[in-house]
C-alpha cells in the first residue's frame, strides 16, 4: 500500500469520475493507495477543500498559503496555529520561496515563510516546504528560524544534494515526485540514490506533474506508484519495499495513525 504524501485533491479532474469525487477516491483506493495528504495552498479555498475531504478517514489536510500566492489572505502566525488545530490536519504548509515564478522584491515571501515556520514551531507540526530557485535563501531562513524544532518535508525535491543535505541536517525529510521518473531528471536521479531511506517520501502533488508514462496527462495519488518503482530501480530494491519505507517515514513524520 502506498501513501500520497502530498496531493491537491480539491483541483483534480473528476470527468472521468462521473463528477463523483467519491468515485475518484474510491479508485484511488482501489488501486493501492492507503493514504493522502490534502495540501493547502491559499486561505480562500481552505474551508471547501476541508469540506470535501472531512468524510474520508484516509485524507488528511495540511494548511498554509504557497509562496506565489500573492492577491489573497497573507495568514499570521495566530492564524495558522488556529487553523491547524483541526483534527485532521497534521502540517503546516505548503510554504517556501518561489523565485521562478515572482518578481520584484519579495521580502513579502520570506515574511510568510518566516510565519509559517513560527506557526509550526509553535503548534508542534511539521512544515510543508516548497523552494524554486532559491536554494540559499531557503536554507538561511530555515537555520534562522529554528526549523528543525518543528521538522518537515522538502516536497516535490528538484534541488542538488548540497541542498538535500543542509535539510537532512536540519531533521527533514525529502519528498520526490513524479520529476524523478523524467528521462531530463538525471542530477535529481542521483541525488535520489544518496537520501537515506528512512528519509524519503514519495508524492504525486497530483493534478500536476504526472510521473511517466502518465505525463502530461492529469496525474492521480495511485501514480505515486511510478515514482516509487523508478526509486526502487535507482536504488535497488522493490517497489514494495520503497512503499513500506515511505509509508513508515509518514507516519513518524506527521505523527499521523
Amino acid at each position: 500500500m502506498f501513501i500520497d504524501s502530498h496531493c491537491h485533491l480539491d483541483r483534480v479532474n473528476l470527468d472521468d469520475f462521473q463528477g463523483r469525487f467519491d468515485y475518484f477516491v474510491d479508485d484511488a483506493l482501489k488501486q493501492g493507495i492507503d493514504k493522502m495528504l490534502c495540501v493547502s495552498i491559499d486561505l480562500e479555498n481552505y474551508p471547501a477543500m476541508l469540506s470535501l475531504v472531512e468524510p474520508y478517514a484516509e485524507i488528511y489536510v495540511s494548511v498554509g498559503v504557497h509562496p506565489n500566492e500573492s492577491d489573497g489572505v497573507d495568514p499570521t502566525v495566530e492564524q495558522l496555529i488556529e487553523l491547524a488545530q483541526h483534527p485532521k490536519n497534521i502540517a503546516i504548509g505548503e510554504t517556501g520561496l518561489d523565485y521562478f515564478r515572482s518578481e520584484g522584491d519579495l521580502g513579502w515571501q520570506q515574511d510568510r515563510f518566516r510565519h509559517h515556520i513560527q506557526a509550526a514551531r509553535q503548534c508542534g507540526k511539521p512544515l510543508i516546504i516548497h523552494t524554486r530557485e532559491a536554494r540559499e535563501d531557503t536554507i538561511r531562513i530555515m537555520r534562522e528560524q529554528q526549523a528543525e524544532q518543528a521538522g518537515g518535508v522538502m516536497h516535490c525535491f528538484t534541488e542538488n544534494w548540497e541542498m538535500a543535505k543542509a535539510a537532512l541536517d536540519m531533521d527533514f525529510y525529502i519528498s520526490f515526485s513524479g520529476i524523478v521518473t523524467f528521462n531530463s531528471a538525471k542530477d535529481l536521479q542521483e541525488v535520489a540514490k544518496k537520501i537515506p531511506l528512512d528519509r524519503i517520501l514519495i508524492e504525486t502533488d497530483s493534478p500536476y506533474l504526472a510521473p511517466v508514462p502518465y505525463r502530461g496527462k492529469s496525474n492521480r495519488p495511485q501514480y505515486v506508484a511510478k515514482v516509487a518503482e523508478c526509486l526502487a530501480q535507482l536504488r535497488g530494491l522493490s517497489a514494495a519495499q520503497i512503499a513500506e519505507q515511505s509509508s513508515d517515514n509518514f507516519y513518524r513524520l506527521f505523527q499521523a495513525a
